[in-house]
């Protein structure tokens, strides 16, 4: 290029979906979703992420060697580890695949932990959700299909790979799924400010369902109604709440130190 001639700037590709980070991305390969095309980052960047280039490019993918400041631009803050992928939407699983899942869970594996999203319709609030119920070791995130936030890029941004990871299962009527997870002896678990109990008083070391409602309006009535139980956590400030992805973070690794004993 000729001194003082202006870089193009590379173009995103038309309907695929940016996925940042190291992490993000491998979770993304090892599902077997291969990237259609992958930015690395030149320098340094690109050798340290040799491995993952080649076995992006044996998928398929068309791998760009850019300058940082192209995938920071990209990337709006997000923490992009030198690579970015670009890769089709995700797309929620459907509820036949909870039932399936739920009805052949082998009698040796430990119990199901459920997060039960209500109303949740904030994507970075969502990203937020399944980044927790990933690292707590969830083995599902439900979601109705009304009043829910949409499982798009900027949740795979917020997520760090969650999104890939993390099955997301978006059922018709959550009251009814609510119904069968009892029927397969999942107990449910609700979140709402005005219950007496302390989510610390409650068993979370069986089949567990945990249910947040949207910050402010909370769970639905139909869901309240749905539940085993409420609890909620004890609030010592001046608040009277807190947001639904740190409350959801709370309760699930209440379930992970019970069940650790």
């Amino acid at each position: 290029m000729k001194r003082g001639a202006a870089r193009r700037s590379p173009s995103v590709p038309g309907g695929l979906e940016a996925v940042f980070g190291v992490h993000a991305v491998r979770a993304l390969m090892d599902r077997g979703e291969m990237p259609r095309t992958l930015w690395v980052q030149e320098g340094d960047a690109g050798q340290r992420l040799a491995e993952l280039v080649e076995a992006a490019r044996r998928g398929g993918a068309r791998v760009q060697v850019l300058p940082r400041d192209e995938l920071d631009r990209l990337a709006q803050g997000a923490a992009h580890q030198g690579v970015v992928a670009f890769c089709p939407p995700l797309s929620p699983e459907g509820e036949a695949s909870l039932w399936l899942k739920l009805e052949a869970w082998p009698g040796d594996a430990s119990p199901p932990l459920l997060l039960v999203l209500d109303g949740v319709t904030d994507v970075h609030n969502f990203g937020a959700c399944l980044r927790s119920a990933d690292a707590a070791g969830a083995h599902g995130v439900i979601v109705p299909r009304d009043k829910a936030a949409p499982l798009n890029a900027t949740v795979r941004k917020v997520a760090c790979g969650a999104a890939e990871s993390m099955p997301v299962y978006q059922v018709t009527n959550l009251a009814r799924a609510m119904a069968r997870l009892k029927a397969l002896g999942v107990w449910i678990t609700g979140t709402a400010g005005e219950a007496e109990a302390m989510l610390y008083e409650a068993d979370l070391t069986g089949p567990t369902a945990l249910v947040m409602g949207a910050e402010g309006k909370g769970m639905r009535r139909l869901t309240r109604e749905a539940c085993d139980q409420l609890v909620k956590l004890p609030m010592a400030g001046s608040v009277s709440s807190l947001n639904v992805s740190v409350a959801t973070g709370i309760c699930l690794f209440e379930a992970v130190r019970q069940r650790r004993g």
